[in-house]
């Protein structure tokens, strides 16, 4: 190949990545839907600002991230799923809470965690965003400073998130119904063992290895780490892996910009609070459109829902280049896992040997 011809090949390359990363998808999504997911995770950080109690109100506030779990189906069986979401919420966070307090079995607990999340989400094609927000719960728990006594008090508060998120979603699901049909419930596919298990196990073995190499790296609160592994490695083929490591690394980074400039103001428990909710109705809003617009104001977002209760303790500055990285350890270990989990060979090869350890009989 001419040296032209190898520039005139890499300008169109760029050119297409560029097109990707212009891309705005359309959406039916209502203005109510990211209105309600904002009142699901932002009351309880009010109520905790009433009561000056910030730090049991951001643990609220995760809680109510499972009203994203609602489906569009007929009312009785979007609230059974979400339901079933909210349990899983609940002991995803219940274990990152208690691995706290044994951090030898910090990554075990939160590989062990992915794994059986991710399963379980596979199995019963739970739509986006699938197990991020539980493996978020369990990292961020895993990462939140406890005694013994306080894991009860914890798992109540974010199980009190997640009661209210589902009567939000309760009350929101009767008002949009009169407008819009509901979508007809699918019947589920039958299971099979690379989708459901051989994926599942890559997925949680390389968010284990992501939580090993920031404890290597001695990384102070890494939670944001095996966060940003698992949301790149979701992507169902490497040119969607690929492109959500692009938009994610980029909108991360701006996000820092905006995350700094936001910490840089003198903000009181009730600004914080009216912050998040606005962010959360923005962020709602974008991500089924352009998940890298979204991403920079997930990424204030997710640093006020972790870190707002000990805000004004240290630098604004150290804080935001620990965050950026750990999305950018994150990612690298994300894609890195992506390549295999996407190449045939890959997959046969351990895909045969993964197949001994559980009964055939099982998956197809």
């Amino acid at each position: 190949m001419t040296v032209p011809a190898r520039w005139s090949r890499l300008a169109a390359l760029l050119r297409e990545e560029l097109r990707q990363l212009m891309t705005i998808k359309p959406s039916d999504r209502p203005w109510q839907m990211p209105f309600a997911a904002a009142l699901a995770s932002g009351l309880p950080l009010m109520v905790g600002a009433w009561f000056d109690r910030m730090d049991y109100g951001l643990i609220s506030s995760l809680g109510g991230l499972v009203f994203l779990y609602l489906p569009e189906t007929p009312l009785h069986h979007r609230m059974v799923a979400l339901m079933a979401s909210a349990f899983a919420m609940t002991a995803s966070y219940a274990l990152g809470v208690m691995s706290h307090l044994v951090p030898p079995v910090m990554m075990m607990v939160l590989t062990f965690t992915a794994i059986l999340v991710t399963m379980v989400c596979r199995f019963y094609r739970v739509g986006p965003p699938g197990s991020l927000f539980f493996i978020m719960a369990a990292s961020i728990g895993a990462y939140s400073p406890a005694g013994i006594l306080d894991v009860p008090l914890k798992v109540g508060l974010i199980a009190m998130g997640c009661l209210l998120a589902s009567l939000i979603a309760f009350f929101y699901s009767v008002y949009i119904l009169r407008w819009r049909d509901p979508r007809p419930i699918q019947p589920l596919p039958a299971p099979t063992f690379d989708f459901v298990v051989f994926d599942s196990v890559v997925i949680g073995l390389c968010v284990g290895v992501s939580l090993a190499l920031a404890q290597m790296l001695q990384l102070e609160r890494a939670y944001w780490v095996p966060v940003s592994c698992l949301a790149v490695m979701q992507g169902m083929n490497l040119r969607a892996v690929w492109d959500k490591q692009i938009h994610r690394l980029l909108g991360t980074a701006i996000g820092m910009l905006v995350s700094w400039g936001l910490l840089s103001l003198s903000l009181d428990k009730w600004s914080i609070s009216l912050v998040m909710i606005g962010l959360a109705f923005v962020v709602e809003t974008a991500v089924v459109r352009h998940y890298g617009f979204a991403a920079i104001f997930i990424t204030p977002l997710t640093i006020l829902l972790a870190e707002a209760a000990t805000l004004g303790h240290g630098s604004a500055t150290e804080l935001i280049q620990a965050r950026f990285f750990d999305t950018l350890l994150g990612c690298l270990v994300g894609f890195a896992g992506s390549i295999g989990l996407h190449s045939e060979r890959f997959r046969s090869v351990a895909g045969v040997q993964m197949r001994r350890l559980i009964p055939a009989r099982l998956f197809g």
